[in-house]
């Protein structure tokens, strides 16, 4: 089906600016997505940038405030707070995509079925996602880590668990949309088989929803990472995440408050960056803006 600003034709502005021209031309996709580039490029480059080791302690050094030779401090066993941060980087990204990796994967799998089959498969699917929903999230990603342990890679599975009925609501409500579309319609009826029809043109259709939803809930599972390891159940030491290092900066505040304040403002910034991320793509993937001369976005 053509989209309503390429039927005006190619001399229509609208019909011209391509999906990164829009996209780019947005505030809030410049600076999302410079401040999350500088983030993925301080934890890829740690090694380079870290001052030493991220377990190095230095019993001389214990509790320095934020100065020169120590940037962001040093912790209660005398270890740079701006090593660990670098380093904490690379789980706490980790831990926001991971999770809506296996959102994605197994929520985007059950909705398309539930959609396109219909009938009973639908209705047993949507009410295990029901149940599932059923839970706050928190409390969902405790019973499963109470089941299966505490840890890195079982806080991962909790919450991607956790984001499953959410995708497979959104997948299932796509495919409900499009497979009445005339060009779906049509496949089926020049005997295009189920599998082909879905990848064909049911997944392809759907992106731009999906991309949205995954985007916004990185910074979600990064959020709900943190909490759990705040929470002990989360990483272990001595590897870190900035969640765990919130937690062990409990016994020192507040007299300490490097120790907190800026591993809490890597989270806030990282959670900011895929949030501005999100409305961008939301805003210059919705159909509606491309028919505006500006792709500014609706009022």
């Amino acid at each position: 089906m053509a989209e309503p600003a390429l039927q005006r034709g190619p001399s229509h502005p609208a019909a011209r600016r391509t999906f990164w021209t829009r996209f780019l031309s947005r505030p809030a996709a410049r600076v999302g997505g410079g401040l999350l580039l500088l983030l993925i490029l301080a934890a890829l480059l740690a090694p380079v940038i870290a001052p030493d080791a991220p377990n190095a302690q230095s019993w001389t050094n214990r509790l320095l405030p934020p100065g020169p030779g120590a940037w962001f401090g040093t912790d209660a066993f005398g270890r740079s707070v701006l090593t660990r941060i670098l380093y904490g980087g690379r789980v706490s990204l980790l831990a926001g995509f991971l999770p809506v990796l296996i959102g994605v994967t197994f929520g985007v799998t059950l909705g398309v079925i539930a959609g396109y089959v219909g009938q009973r498969t639908d209705r047993v699917l949507m009410r295990l996602m029901d149940v599932l929903l059923a839970f706050p999230g928190l409390l969902l990603a405790l019973a499963i880590i109470g089941t299966l342990g505490p840890g890195f890679q079982n806080a991962v599975i909790a919450i991607g668990v956790g984001m499953v009925p959410g995708f497979a609501r959104l997948a299932r409500a796509e495919v409900l949309n499009i497979k009445t579309a005339d060009f779906v319609e049509a496949a089926g009826a020049l005997g295009a088989s189920a599998p082909r029809i879905i990848f064909r043109h049911l997944l392809p259709s759907m992106t731009s929803p999906l991309v949205v939803q995954a985007t916004i809930s990185i910074g979600s599972a990064i959020l709900s990472t943190a909490g759990l390891s705040f929470l002990g159940l989360g990483v272990q030491p001595p590897t870190s995440d900035w969640g765990e290092m919130l937690a062990s900066a409990r016994s020192s505040l507040p007299r300490a408050w490097w120790l907190a304040v800026f591993p809490g403002l890597m989270i806030a910034l990282t959670v900011l960056s895929f949030n501005l991320l999100g409305d961008a793509l939301r805003d210059a993937l919705d159909p509606r803006t491309r028919l505006r001369p500006g792709g500014k976005g609706h009022a």
